[in-house]
């Protein structure tokens, strides 16, 4: 389980995230969508121990992720694709990993044979594709065989046969009980992938609620998160705010405006 309370974190004179609180429970995949600049990647960031909260905290089983003693054990994470030496090999990338959590060596292998990568295991990061880095990474998140784990856009760079693995893989690890916190924009794949949902936007929670029950008033992801975050938006090509038309104005005013509702 992923525990977040009134988590905060400025940049400057920006609040990136402004006392976000949700629970991320165990069994399910939930989706996390916002707009860029929502701040989900920041989130992200704190509940793995990168950036550190100028108030409130996010818990990982109980605790934060700074004092899990071999914390991949526990969370694992996907959140930059390229955050590895090109000149290592995949497997001397897995094995260090496994080195700092005293996981055995055999798990390296294991994972790289889950993900697709046995056949170029030995060879140098740095002539892979952007597909190849995704698939080591979560390969990577992968390698404690942890209860909680968290991917920032999974599909990028991948194939339509990878895009379905790492879906079905999601889904099987949500059957099995984990806690599954995933962010993407791609909608279409969204909505095939997660059973909840937490959209953010300007930092703040804008909605925690069902799949079903968020797109029940609109008929799809794409039109309930463009309805939603219409007002959240803060890079807009061509200036023009989503909806444009009448029928949904009305119900945009009511549910964009954080300090006012959060959709349940």
């Amino acid at each position: 389980m992923i525990e977040v309370r009134d988590l905060t974190r400025r940049y400057g004179g920006t609040t990136a995230v402004d006392r976000l609180t949700f629970t991320v429970e165990p069994g399910r995949v939930t989706g996390f969508l916002g707009p860029n600049g929502a701040g989900k990647s920041t989130t992200m960031r704190m509940i793995i121990g990168l950036d550190t909260p100028d108030g409130g905290h996010a818990h990982v089983a109980g605790m934060a992720y700074r004092a899990l003693k071999r914390p991949l054990r526990h969370v694992g994470a996907l959140l930059d694709a390229d955050a590895v030496h090109p000149g290592r090999s995949a497997r001397t990338h897995l094995l260090a990993l496994a080195a700092t959590n005293a996981v055995p060596d055999r798990r390296a292998d294991e994972v790289l044979g889950l993900v697709g990568l046995e056949g170029v295991a030995r060879k140098r990061v740095g002539t892979f594709s952007l597909g190849m880095k995704q698939r080591l990474g979560i390969a990577a998140a992968l390698l404690g065989d942890p209860p909680v784990l968290l991917f920032d856009e999974p599909v990028n760079g991948l194939d339509p046969e990878g895009i379905v693995w790492i879906r079905n893989l999601m889904k099987g690890f949500a059957a099995e009980g984990r806690t599954i916190l995933v962010s993407s924009h791609l909608m279409s794949e969204m909505a095939l992938t997660a059973d909840h949902l937490l959209v953010i936007g300007r930092g703040r929670l804008l909605a925690d609620t069902t799949m079903a029950a968020f797109t029940a008033a609109y008929g799809s992801l794409e039109e309930a998160y463009l309805t939603l975050t219409g007002a959240a938006v803060e890079y807009r090509a061509g200036g023009t705010a989503y909806p444009t038309s009448e029928s949904t104005s009305d119900s945009t005013s009511d549910t964009t405006n954080a300090d006012k509702k959060v959709w349940r």
